[in-house]
């Protein structure tokens, strides 16, 4: 994907979520939009075709979390529960979302995402490749199978709550956090995540050029006092 009107649509979003990219940066996410379209035809990574959606519906809402996730890890950073290269495992990740957008943003962070779906592993990888991201690396395999920490553990329309948090327990670090980028403020699915599961803040988002609601849910492991 590329082109004059994407790449100033880039910029105005940017502009409107407060984020400052280099030029190789939107040039990586654009790249990577085309990449999805090509894979896409063949391997069906995603059911948006259009590129004008790709870019609403996936790269900029994916775009929305970058600047609450870059203050949540300060947080942590400041209470010492976190390194200066954090790691985050994006769940059920797809096509890599967010988990690439992030990988772009944040060269310092090591993004693992991980799919049962072998092909949607290997087009993480190939993105990996291709946009020489180091700190990248699509797993295929369940989530439940993997146990080395991660500071921040994200998903993006994967499941619930309480399948989210369940599934992924083991990976989260103990003083890691759950981003859960959702629709709609998920309050029945909050109410049914388990007392070990705290939810400490929902972060209403508004993304350029979509019309629809969008949050984060942030949750922790609940202290045992």
């Amino acid at each position: 994907m590329s082109g004059v009107g994407h790449s100033e649509q880039l910029d105005k979003a940017c502009a409107a979520l407060g984020l400052s990219l280099e030029s190789a940066q939107s040039a990586a996410l654009l790249e990577y939009m085309g990449l999805i379209q090509k894979w896409t035809k063949v391997y069906n990574l995603t059911a948006v075709r259009d590129p004008a959606e790709m870019l609403t519906h996936h790269l900029f809402d994916s775009l929305a979390a970058i600047a609450p996730l870059q203050k949540q890890l300060a947080v942590q950073q400041a209470a010492g529960v976190c390194g200066d290269k954090p790691r985050l495992l994006d769940v059920g990740s797809g096509a890599g979302l967010p988990g690439i957008v992030i990988a772009i943003c944040f060269p310092h962070i090591t993004v693992h995402c991980v799919d049962t779906v072998a092909k949607k592993a290997a087009f993480i990888q190939q993105v990996a490749v291709t946009l020489k991201l180091p700190n990248l690396r699509g797993i295929h395999a369940r989530v439940e199978s993997l146990s080395e920490p991660y500071d921040v553990v994200s998903s993006r329309a994967f499941a619930s709550l309480v399948d989210f948090a369940t599934w992924s327990e083991k990976a989260l670090a103990e003083q890691g956090v759950w981003m859960g980028m959702k629709g709609k403020h998920p309050a029945d699915e909050m109410a049914a995540l388990s007392p070990s599961v705290e939810v400490f803040h929902v972060e209403q988002l508004v993304v350029p050029g979509l019309d629809a609601e969008r949050c984060i849910v942030w949750m922790r492991k609940r202290a045992v006092n």
